[in-house]
């Protein structure tokens, strides 16, 4: 799979060298060693990418929306028969074990499964004018050629969550994967290219010098919409070079997710639910726990039961059988966990499991819960993106909300409680584009995804997906 995935930029359907000639190291994260070097794209790349995509605009617009749903489907069926091989891949680059990495396969492929299903039922209307004298039709067209630009942790998935919206409503793309993790994207433009995809429809572009390339592209007046996910400080510089030509913009930005465990709420299922949005992909996840909010009167029994399943999970290499928690993402990301981890500490916390990175190759965290956490704590407000539960107890419903609410972020929150109608109460009073019912699992590629606040801008998946891609034109018909 490393070797047929590809390793230079795919531009206008062939693979070709960067335009600096330089080459980026893809490291895997459990070993520190290099697993392929790919083309590392200068801004002429980025531009050679968006001359080929707005070549392709014109004829893919107007190609039947059966033909996108058709690539589509095919994709979906490449990509779930080549599973283990793209599983793999991912781990390798990633780090994620092997089971979690055939989860995001088959989650990434639903998407190319959904849209295909959308693409040929995008609809207009057609109807009266209110005075009578005319008919009022609206007509979905395509917004144009798209800069997507996705993160390193889950790679596959965001590519096809984008990809597979932008093909179905018939846009052309640019696609910047991260440079942690470009190999899922590569592999992904060779599936899709045997799945019939015209050349130039998608191009696949790999680069350690982001701004450098995403600058130019950005200022292009050929280009039409950008969508990104990753950081909101990151997030705030693309919309205001957005703001120039005054893109159609998706922004799928930072979280500080709560969970709220109320005093009447199935501790087992809780437990359960929180290891499941807490501990997926290592704790690196925009929609992961942040932060545990625990009714005061089962906080004792719920951290112990917590702690038990967090201090039990086997720590390795994502390829080594048993193996249920990878490494981080890099130094970087460790050491990030680390600071928050001793800030929480510093400030009271208590520390029931976990708190260290142990001395090994790779850039592995141990799965720490702290207990007794203050809201004065920074990880309270800075999103941990690691293995660690932190976990702060409540009065009452009031006090469960504000807390949960107080952040700038409101990407999705989780509750777990019996009572339907605090279920409700609540979810509806937390300030998030998402809510988890007595479950640790959101994601569905049939369910819109996205947050209000910092956390972004527009939905992906859903029925609202693929609207992300599309214009309404509006046609007044005299009669």
């Amino acid at each position: 799979m490393l070797a047929e995935a590809g390793t230079g930029a795919y531009i206008g359907g062939s693979w070709v060298e960067a335009g600096s000639g330089r080459t980026l190291e893809v490291l895997d994260p459990a070993t520190e060693r290099v697993l392929a070097s790919v083309a590392d794209a200068g801004p002429a790349d980025g531009l050679a990418a968006l001359d080929a995509a707005c070549a392709a605009q014109s004829d893919w617009a107007a190609s039947p929306p059966r033909q996108r749903a058709e690539v589509l489907r095919a994709a979906f069926e490449l990509l779930t028969a080549r599973a283990e091989e793209m599983a793999l891949l991912i781990t390798l680059e990633m780090g994620k074990p092997l089971a979690e990495s055939r989860g995001e396969v088959a989650y990434a492929a639903e998407f190319l499964r959904w849209f295909a299903e959308q693409a040929a039922h995008v609809g207009g209307t057609y109807r009266q004018a209110p005075a009578g004298g005319q008919r009022l039709i609206t007509h979905r067209q395509p917004v144009g050629p798209c800069l997507l630009i996705t993160p390193w942790n889950f790679p596959l998935a965001m590519g096809t969550r984008k990809v597979g919206a932008a093909i179905a409503a018939g846009c052309t793309m640019v696609l910047k994967p991260s440079e942690l993790t470009p190999l899922a994207s590569m592999a992904l433009a060779r599936v899709l290219t045997e799945a019939g995809l015209p050349r130039g429809v998608l191009n696949v572009v790999t680069t350690t010098e982001a701004p450098a390339l995403v600058a130019p592209v950005m200022a292009d007046p050929r280009l039409r919409k950008v969508s990104f996910t990753g950081s909101t400080p990151v997030g705030k510089v693309l919309l205001r070079q957005a703001a120039d030509n005054v893109l159609r913009t998706s922004m799928e930005l930072g979280g500080n997710a709560a969970l709220l465990v109320f005093d009447d709420a199935d501790l087992e299922a809780a437990v359960e639910g929180t290891m499941v949005a807490k501990m997926r992909n290592m704790g690196q996840s925009c929609v992961a726990v942040n932060r545990v909010l625990v009714h005061r009167d089962v906080a004792a029994d719920f951290t112990a039961a917590l702690a038990g399943r967090m201090g039990s999970l086997t720590l390795g290499r994502g390829t080594d059988a048993g193996v249920e928690v990878g490494p981080l993402i890099d130094a970087r990301q460790r050491s990030k966990v680390a600071e928050l981890v001793r800030d929480a500490v510093g400030a009271g916390a208590g520390t029931l499991v976990g708190g260290t990175a142990p001395s090994r190759t790779g850039f592995f965290y141990e799965p720490t819960v702290l207990v007794d956490v203050p809201t004065s704590a920074r990880i309270h407000r800075e999103e941990v993106f690691g293995p660690v539960a932190a976990v702060t107890t409540f009065a009452d419903e009031a006090e469960a909300l504000r807390i949960a609410n107080d952040t700038e972020f409101g990407l999705v929150g989780y509750v777990f409680t019996r009572d339907v109608s605090r279920a409700v109460r609540v979810a509806e009073g937390l300030e998030t584009g998402m809510v988890g019912i007595n479950q640790g699992l959101v994601s569905n590629p049939a369910g819109p995804f996205g947050g209000v606040k910092q956390s972004g801008l527009g939905r992906e998946g859903g029925d609202e997906g693929v609207e992300e891609y599309l214009e309404t034109k509006y046609m007044a018909l005299a009669l």
